[in-house]
């Protein structure tokens, strides 16, 4: 078994914004999550109707957006292309790429040793074609005592966080309720996505770069990577981890 790609084009009224390759599925998360982590709406009350089409070729879907929102996009409207391998391709300026990061609320989410390592155990567990493929990434999002509430699945690493903010959302989960769970490495991007989603913590299988760190530091954000086993390590506000009691969520 080896896993399928699409492109997946994203249209907001009508224009083409952002063309991704993508696992063919969850297209209303995709769509809905890529809206919220990029700025391009602030709640999902925002979206006025998604409708997915099948071009053969690939999947254009179509968003609406109400007319606030989508005064305010056509304002800041750009160009992005965003293969795989890279969250940033095609953006047109370097003040865009760079974007701040709002700084997570208050948040009195503390996860101990044991949430850490049993978040990414439990994440294994949600990876049904990572399983038959070994090829996909996976992103979930783990609350303290109920284990991972919510998982999705990609060929690329942020789309798959893309899916699991646009899950979320639909569900109505707070996002600093929970930490989210990557299977792959945090760049900037992966920062930037998590921020947007409200969730103070994201816990990595690999490791991070510097950028992702600083963007981490500043917007007061826990980032725990190289989690193998029961080790890992905590690059920022560790105050967030503490030793505490054993949580059976399995």
């Amino acid at each position: 078994m080896v896993p399928e790609e699409t492109p997946v084009a994203f249209s907001y009224a009508g224009t083409t914004h952002a063309v991704m390759m993508a696992s063919p599925a969850d297209f209303e998360d995709f769509a809905l999550g890529f809206s919220l982590t990029e700025g391009i709406i602030g709640s999902p009350d925002e979206v006025e109707e998604i409708e997915i089409q099948d071009q053969g070729a690939g999947i254009d879907i179509q968003i609406r957006l109400k007319d606030t929102a989508n005064t305010r996009f056509e304002a800041r409207r750009r160009r992005l292309a965003g293969p795989v391998g890279c969250g940033l391709c095609g953006i047109e300026s370097i003040e865009e790429a760079m974007r701040s990061v709002d700084a997570v609320g208050r948040s009195e989410l503390e996860l101990t040793v044991e949430d850490i390592t049993g978040a990414v155990r439990l994440l294994s567990r949600e990876q049904p074609l990572h399983a038959e493929t070994g090829a996909v990434h996976a992103a979930g999002f783990y609350i303290p005592g109920k284990g991972i509430v919510a998982a999705r699945e990609d060929v690329g690493r942020h789309n798959a966080l893309d899916k699991l903010a646009g899950a979320l959302a639909k569900a109505g989960v707070d996002g600093a309720s929970g930490a989210v769970a990557v299977t792959s490495r945090v760049s900037v991007e992966m920062v930037q996505k998590t921020a947007a989603i409200g969730s103070p913590v994201i816990i990595a299988v690999s490791a991070p770069t510097a950028l992702a760190i600083r963007t981490a530091d500043e917007a007061g954000m826990t980032l725990v990577a190289l989690v193998r086993g029961d080790d890992f390590d905590v690059f920022t506000h560790p105050e967030r981890v503490t030793r505490g009691a054993v949580r059976h969520v399995a």
